[in-house]
């Protein structure tokens, strides 16, 4: 075992009274030890129950022979973080949590690893971890919290908190209804009940074969969901007597079908940062240009919020993630002959999987759309590419023509929405909120739902280079490379330009020639840095473009 170097042999002594004085008997450390990284906090919903998770993962782990030994993960609540200084320490957080992962299991010998995540970029780091080290590991997590309830009855979600901003600016709901839904969208414990980034990278866990069946979908507040820990417990036991790894399983083909079930669910555009970023991890190179392939060969199945009306428990009652699995083999769509972390491929788990409910997981023969749930547009304006989620776009702007308002920060097109700056026809754009130029490349979640609670998703274009939420529906393009901060082409637009724009096409293009584009380019004068000291900085020296996932190096 791994461990042997911390407890084996006569030079381990002093190591072995270590552990005595935490208690340790010479029975459990006969066993393999099992780091179990614990993400619980008590400021991010998605975590406040994953103390109860852990507990039933290190029962899992005692009943089938194990040794747990549990450590903390940091986390970051994107939701509360949004709109102010803190975003920038989102995306940047995926990194530390990956390197501290890896401190602490490479440092302690841990023979394998469970992993409890559940939100944003928890997830993905705790996978780029993984497969760095290369231990047999399973993700467990906390699960969806349920959808809300609006005053007329109808589900709703965190999304609909935000729009419900906009909407009280412009007078269309009075202080009592929008403290209704501030009160009411939440009602548990819990990721965020839609198709948002969180519940996105839960059930793409499910697909790369590192999570069990209902990882992504069994609500957090259901018992189930305490069961599935305790079976990742016994599991990673399993998993190390067999020597089965994540790179055994996270191989290119698993990756393939990660972005096909991605593209048929609808997941949030920040897939495309930390799918390629995992990948990087594992030796695997996945890149835009193949997500954009995939994309206009797999139909969109699912419609769940923002995009839709349904909700993550919906997709649980039909099914789950292996449903939808289940309905793209009709297609020949994936590779079933993957490793899973249950020692067995998806074509021995899915004996007896149905698709229980065709409202929510359209079959394969009668999609939403024969195309993916998001685009790659390339143009001008993004030559390494840009993101949209087609699925959340309303058909009328899937191809228009808009003209340019230009901010240097998120704050700065806030406030001219709110002002009332921002007409039918305009496209926002924002600068300098890249992964570099912000530096952490924030999400924006508030421009985006300040327009739709307006009523202006469907007249008004955001692109910016950098991140938009999982929860943010509407033509809002994300993730253009190369940023404005590195003399990107984005940060050469100005106000009155006009921007064509095709998801379905795959294109972006900024209306302006190649000469009138090297002579602003010429005047063009490269920010300050944002951050001078501090993480942040380190982060934006170290880190690479949104087209390879961000990633540092």
């Amino acid at each position: 075992m791994i461990s042997d170097r911390v407890k084996k042999g006569i030079e381990r002594t002093p190591h072995r009274s270590l552990f005595k004085a935490m208690g340790y008997t010479d029975e459990e450390l006969s066993r393999p030890l099992i780091g179990v990284a614990n993400a619980f906090n008590e400021i991010i919903p998605g975590h406040i129950h994953l103390d109860k998770i852990t507990e039933a993962v290190k029962r899992g782990i005692l009943a089938n022979g194990g040794t747990p030994i549990e450590f903390p993960v940091i986390g970051v609540c994107d939701g509360i973080v949004m709109g102010h200084e803190g975003m920038r320490y989102s995306l940047a957080s995926r990194e530390l949590i990956a390197d501290s992962i890896e401190t602490m299991a490479v440092a302690h010998a841990f023979d394998g690893l469970v992993l409890i995540p559940n939100c944003d970029k928890i997830v993905p780091g705790m996978l780029m971890a993984t497969a760095r080290i290369n231990i047999p590991s399973i993700l467990i997590s906390g699960g969806p919290m349920l959808a809300g309830k609006s005053l007329t009855g109808e589900d709703t979600s965190l999304s609909n908190t935000f729009e419900a901003i906009g909407a009280f600016v412009s007078g269309k709901i009075n202080e009592d209804e929008l403290k209704f839904c501030e009160n009411n969208s939440c009602p548990t414990y819990g990721s965020c009940s839609g198709m948002y980034t969180a519940n996105s990278m839960n059930c793409l866990t499910e697909v790369l074969g590192m999570g069990l069946a209902g990882n992504g979908t069994v609500p957090a507040v259901m018992s189930e969901r305490i069961r599935i820990a305790k079976k990742a417990g016994m599991q990673i036991v399993n998993l190390i007597h067999k020597n089965i790894k994540p790179r055994d399983i996270m191989t290119k083909q698993a990756f393939l079908n990660a972005l096909t079930v991605d593209m048929a669910i609808g997941c949030s555009t920040n897939s495309m940062l930390h799918l390629p970023a995992i990948a990087s991890e594992a030796g695997i190179k996945i890149t835009l240009d193949m997500a954009n392939e995939i994309s206009e060969k797999t139909p969109n199945l699912c419609k769940l919020a923002p995009a839709g009306n349904h909700h993550m428990e919906d997709l649980n009652r039909a099914g789950g993630i292996y449903a939808v699995m289940k309905e793209l083999t009709k297609l020949d769509l994936l590779n079933l002959e993957v490793m899973t972390v249950t020692g067995k491929t998806f074509s021995e788990n899915f004996q007896n999987i149905k698709n229980l409910d065709t409202s929510i997981i359209k079959p394969a023969e009668t999609p939403y759309s024969k195309t993916g749930g998001i685009a790659v547009l390339k143009g001008n304006i993004a030559l390494d590419g840009c993101v949209v989620k087609r699925s959340a776009v309303a058909p009328e702007m899937l191809k228009t023509r808009c003209k340019a308002k230009v901010y240097n920060s998120e704050e700065e097109a806030i406030k001219a929405i709110y002002d009332g700056k921002i007409e039918k026809g305009d496209i926002v754009v924002i600068l300098y909120e890249g992964p570099k130029g912000g530096p952490g490349m924030r999400e924006m979640l508030s421009p985006t739902s300040a327009l739709a609670g307006m009523g202006l998703d469907k007249d008004v274009a955001l692109i910016t280079d950098g991140r938009f939420s999982g929860a943010s529906r509407g033509a809002s393009i994300g993730h253009a490379s190369p940023e404005a901060a590195v003399g990107g082409n984005i940060a050469l637009i100005e106000d009155g330009d006009f921007i064509q724009i095709d998801i379905n096409a795959g294109i972006i293009h900024l209306e302006v020639s190649d000469e009138e584009l090297e002579k602003r380019r010429k005047n063009w004068i490269p920010p300050e840095p944002k951050v001078k000291t501090g993480y942040l900085a380190r982060y934006a020296k170290l880190v690479q473009s949104a087209h390879t996932g961000a990633i540092l190096i």
